[in-house]
């Protein structure tokens, strides 16, 4: 599949609600959580006012003039928190775009972004369940905390 990566333009910003919601693992069988679910102030400190704080920073991957990925990362407190000077992920794909390495792009292209800007380490949140918890380990990045049912997970620099 053909695809570029740029930078999120700040008046796209506005569809990383869309993307917040599909980066909620789901599991297979159940019934989707209802997307009203991103309003719930532990996932809104990942998109709200995105663009305005220092740590905040988004790319996007295209195929045919349609954003159909993003990855953004922000300094906040989420699920993912290790310290105040850790940017946290948050990554997600259309369902119908996944498996083609486009994932694996984006969160390259954003480790290279942070590693550049001359941050230490990065952080993430998975569940133990989720498929994409290779893929983060495929980029470098290792459990640091063990949860019952998810991983903290850090990259250094």
């Amino acid at each position: 599949m053909k695809y570029t990566i740029r930078e999120m333009y700040p008046q796209e910003y506005p569809l990383l609600a869309d993307f917040l919601y599909e980066s909620i693992f789901q599991r297979e069988g159940d019934d989707p959580f209802p997307k009203t679910i991103i309003h719930q102030p532990e996932l809104q400190v990942y998109i709200k006012d995105f663009g305005t704080g220092k740590d905040d920073a988004c790319l996007c991957a295209v195929v045919d003039n349609k954003v159909v990925g993003a990855v953004w990362v922000r300094n906040i407190h989420g699920y993912g928190d290790l310290d105040d000077e850790t940017p946290e992920f948050a990554i997600s794909l259309y369902k119908e775009y996944r498996g083609y390495g486009i994932g694996t792009e984006l969160m390259r292209q954003m480790l290279e972004l942070l590693r550049k800007k001359g941050y230490k380490r990065a952080s993430l949140s998975v569940q133990k369940e989720n498929y994409a918890l290779r893929m983060y380990q495929k980029c470098g990045f290792k459990p640091v905390i063990d949860k019952e049912e998810e991983f903290i997970m850090e990259y250094r620099f």
